[in-house]
């Protein structure tokens, strides 16, 4: 079995969001619903709920906004 960084997708309120994908990345989005839904044992996952997961994830690893977001919480003023 393929080990994926996401786990089952917690169902939420839907938000509409507008956003234009290359048509490769919506492919490898669909294949990588479907290996999620297979692992977990459900039906394939819209690519659209793998979006909000995936990016939260990738933030979560970005140590270098980790220090930045430590950084401006400690009373760094922010740009804006």
């Amino acid at each position: 079995m393929t080990k994926l960084k996401l786990g089952p997708i917690a169902e939420d309120k839907p938000v509409k969001v507008t956003v234009e994908l290359p048509a490769s990345l919506h492919r490898d989005l669909t294949l990588y619903g479907e290996l999620l839904g297979r692992a977990g044992g459900q039906g394939p996952v819209a690519p659209q709920k793998l979006i909000v997961p995936m990016l939260e994830r990738f933030i979560a690893s970005d140590r270098g906004f980790a220090r930045g977001k430590r950084t401006v919480s400690a009373g760094s003023p922010r740009e804006g």
